[in-house]
């Protein structure tokens, strides 16, 4: 406990100086716009914002806070759509749509704005604090992996990352090995062959994950929102005066505290992520209010559920990323990738080599919940009126700068044209129902799990018990094989609640 606290007081005099305290708030603000905006979502807000960050010159810290913020940000954002429009800012989002769109039309959309504003703060608060004290225990069992165990973990991440919100296991497969395939693309580091480059020498170096990202993710997005909204702008709100429901608050208590640590749980296991969290936070609350709780009706309770879920699942998802270097969701498999385009190598090390990076980002997001708190209710009006923006300024402007960062950062035009490729991959996947994070897992895990595959070669002269010498690789790869089993029987028991059509999400 005195090491934590001496680390966390390192961490607020990092998170304390005016410039990280600026990038905060200047990262909560554009997070909070980015997840308001339906479709979007966190993942795609932080993708963006990764080639500006380093054509800034941001070092590892400052841009961590900048991009966590943002992370944040969007986390509380998405259920500005979800309670006033019926569109889910993200997936996470859509359970906040089955009681927030009612009390909305029931003439109270303030407050369901507040409710889920106080419910996001409590989720992201409670989660960091978990973070705080979780992280630093499994980073201490991670120096016990060798290759072999670190080779089952990423295993175990392919596995799982399908996780429960996945229709089909096998299209989240394909879409694994699809981005291990695109890893090995460049030059083979034992040998020094070229591996599926088709010739061409802008290959050889492989494929940056950046561009990877902001294409399958950003451009992508640009596309889907253009073929599903057209041309037509995404609303008009009116919104009355906003006031704090205390007596609805305080009726939530139990329910806030009860999703805070189902929702961090659901963070912390790979690939299963914020929409999980938001899912059984939902479900555990309807069955234990039963038919008399009202849910779907737009009760606080409904409402506050799914965004504790949801943004608790945010700060648990932060706990295998930085201490296994396995991302527990997909924006933490972006933020992944910005560690290591910053030489800073997530895993167990990483508490001891650059504790600044670790408490500084802990610190930051502790003082970033009460910065998203003070935005989120006097503010409110502020990010609904984003909502107005038409399309045809809106996406041409993401495009924009999504093209320019990355065009700063590389100075390479063959990278802006993988990023137009990978835009279309990303699109053409998301027709075929293929989901995109386990090829962004691919690209980003796919090279440390063949090195971990061969070392462990190579230290048992080519024996392959040897991934299954240890207890904790047994353990990890029986993991892994009931993580891609299990769903497909927990799917037909955990069924989604039925949606009355007053609060079906709407193109």
């Amino acid at each position: 406990m005195t090491d934590i606290l001496a680390n966390l007081s390192l961490g607020f005099g990092i998170a304390l100086s005016p410039y990280t305290l600026m990038l905060a708030v200047i990262g909560c603000f554009i997070g909070t716009i980015v997840g308001a905006l339906p479709g979007l979502g966190p993942a795609n807000g932080v993708a963006i914002m990764i080639p500006i960050t380093f054509t800034m010159g941001l070092d590892a810290v400052a841009a961590l806070v900048l991009l966590t913020s943002i992370y944040y940000g969007a986390m509380y954002g998405g259920r500005i759509s979800s309670i006033l429009l019926n569109i889910p800012g993200d997936e996470p989002a859509m359970m906040t749509c089955l009681d927030g769109h009612p009390m909305a039309k029931a003439g109270r959309p303030g407050d369901a704005l507040v409710i889920s504003g106080v419910a996001s703060f409590v989720g992201a608060t409670l989660s960091t604090i978990g973070l705080m004290f979780l992280a630093p225990v499994l980073s201490n069992i991670a120096f016990k992996f060798g290759p072999a165990e670190y080779f089952a973990l990423y295993l175990l991440a392919f596995c799982t990352l399908g996780g429960i919100a996945s229709k089909n296991q096998a299209k989240a497969a394909f879409a694994s090995a699809l981005g291990i395939m695109i890893a090995m693309i460049g030059l083979d580091p034992n040998s020094g062959m070229a591996r599926l480059t088709g010739g061409n020498l802008h290959l050889y170096d492989g494929i940056d994950f950046l561009v990877a990202i902001v294409g399958l993710f950003a451009v992508s997005e640009v596309f889907f929102f253009i073929e599903k909204h057209g041309a037509q702008g995404a609303l008009n709100v009116v919104l009355g005066r906003v006031t704090v429901p205390w007596r609805d608050i305080w009726s939530t208590r139990w329910t806030m505290l009860r999703s805070s640590v189902i929702g961090f749980i659901a963070g912390v296991l790979p690939g299963a992520g914020a929409s999980l969290g938001s899912f059984m936070t939902y479900v555990t609350e309807k069955s234990i209010a039963g038919e008399k709780g009202g849910f779907g009706t737009g009760v606080p309770k409904g409402i506050a559920a799914p965004e504790v879920g949801n943004n608790a699942a945010a700060g648990g998802a932060l706990v295998p990323m930085l201490t296994l270097g396995v991302p527990g969701s997909g924006t933490t498999a972006v933020l992944l990738a910005v560690l290591v385009t910053l030489n800073i190598t997530p895993g167990p090390t990483l508490f001891t080599d650059r504790p600044d990076v670790v408490w500084g980002l802990i610190a930051s997001l502790l003082i970033a919940n009460f910065v998203l708190l003070a935005m989120n209710v006097p503010m409110v009006k502020v990010f609904v009126s984003v909502l107005r923006a038409p399309p045809a300024i809106l996406m041409p402007g993401v495009t924009m700068v999504a093209f320019v960062g990355i065009y700063a950062l590389t100075g390479s035009y063959f990278d802006l044209l993988l990023v137009v490729a990978f835009g279309v991959l990303g699109y053409v996947l998301r027709k075929l129902d293929i989901p995109t994070v386990p090829v962004i897992l691919g690209i980003l895990l796919g090279g440390k799990m063949e090195k971990q595959l061969r070392d462990a070669m190579v230290l048992s002269d080519g024996d392959w018990t040897y991934l299954v010498s240890s207890p904790i690789s047994i353990g990890l790869l029986v993991a892994a094989l009931l993580g891609f089993v299990a769903p497909m029987f927990l799917r037909r028991i955990l069924r989604k609640p039925e949606v009355p059509d007053h609060a079906k999400p709407v193109d």
